[in-house]
């Protein structure tokens, strides 16, 4: 069967798109079928044959719709919906329609504010870091945001995706003919997450792959290092 994957949310700027294209370009290099699916009627539509994985026009409701059946009748392909900004009606059209909503947000406050939000009132997203800090004492900060957020929301917020500058060469029209090896293990590794929570058949998320999980273990690494420097 085929799996609808959306990223969506009321926050611009938090990465869904590029998310999107890591998630599209990383599935591939795993040997899935995948199609990039644009909602954003404020952005432009990529040249045919620019991209190295099925494009489909969805900025229009009725184009969408269509979209989303046809793909829904393929074997073993996975539709990568990419939402837009302050888009509500078509986000809540979306979680209806998609087997996994991702909710993507940075490291902020606002951000933080607006994607509970969004988690409310979408009751079947994730919420999922995107372009988080590495280093440890950013990570630090961002850990007592995740911490801030309500918490019966936290088992809803996912392990982080770290930032990455080179994940903006994946929006460049053209592509690059070759990509940095850590871009493309970065997209495997996304798509390989993914794949893993479209496995879960939406049971609730065990401990280790939530934020907070994570943290926790990122947070002993950095103290063990920390400890071996000293």
């Amino acid at each position: 069967m085929a799996y609808i994957v959306s990223l969506l949310g009321s926050k611009g700027g938090s990465g869904k798109t590029t998310l999107s294209h890591m998630l599209c370009y990383g599935l591939g290099l795993l040997g899935h079928r995948a199609a990039y699916v644009m909602t954003d009627g404020g952005r432009e539509a990529p040249r045919p044959g620019t991209l190295p994985y099925v494009y489909a026009d969805g900025r229009e409701a009725p184009a969408r719709a269509r979209i989303i059946q046809a793909l829904k009748s393929r074997e073993d392909w996975i539709g990568v919906v990419d939402g837009g900004a302050n888009q509500m009606q078509t986000d809540d059209g979306l979680h209806a329609e998609s087997d996994l909503v991702l909710l993507p947000f940075r490291d902020s406050a606002e951000d933080l504010r607006v994607v509970c939000r969004d988690l409310e009132r979408m009751p079947h997203a994730l919420a999922l870091p995107s372009q988080w800090p590495s280093n440890p004492w950013q990570f630090k900060a961002s850990v007592r945001l995740l911490e801030s957020a309500p918490e019966p929301l936290h088992g809803r917020i996912l392990a982080p995706v770290f930032a990455l500058s080179a994940s903006k060469q994946l929006l460049q029209d053209p592509l690059p003919e070759s990509l940095p090896t850590a871009l493309s293990s970065a997209c495997r590794a996304v798509a390989r997450y993914l794949v893993g929570l479209l496995e879960l058949d939406g049971a609730p998320l065990p401990a280790e792959r939530t934020a907070l999980g994570a943290a926790a273990r990122m947070t002993r690494v950095v103290a063990a290092r920390e400890k071996a420097g000293a």
